[in-house]
């Protein structure tokens, strides 16, 4: 499965961190990082800000090796503070 998810050349993570991964899920995750890196590129659509998401993938040495592999060469899109869920939910 992770060659196969590594070998897109575009590879969309809609909300990402709404759970806060596993052990188990962060290795893959590392792992799949890993094998896209430098090579492809990766959406993630998220609520969280930059600033939460090591905690949310539950900090530690994969959290940091994670961040490490999406934050260089990374372009951040901001869509701004409001959440439409809270106004139409």
């Amino acid at each position: 499965m992770l060659r196969k998810f590594g070998r897109y050349g575009l590879l969309v993570i809609d909300e990402w961190l709404l759970n806060k991964p596993d052990s188990l899920f962060r290795a893959m995750f590392l792992e799949l990082m890993e094998l896209s890196y430098g090579s492809s590129s990766t959406v993630f659509c998220t609520q969280y800000r930059p600033k939460n998401r090591h905690a949310r993938l539950g900090g530690g040495l994969h959290a940091e090796a994670i961040m490490d592999r999406i934050v260089h060469g990374t372009v951040w899109l901001e869509t701004g503070d409001v959440n439409m869920r809270d106004i139409y939910g």
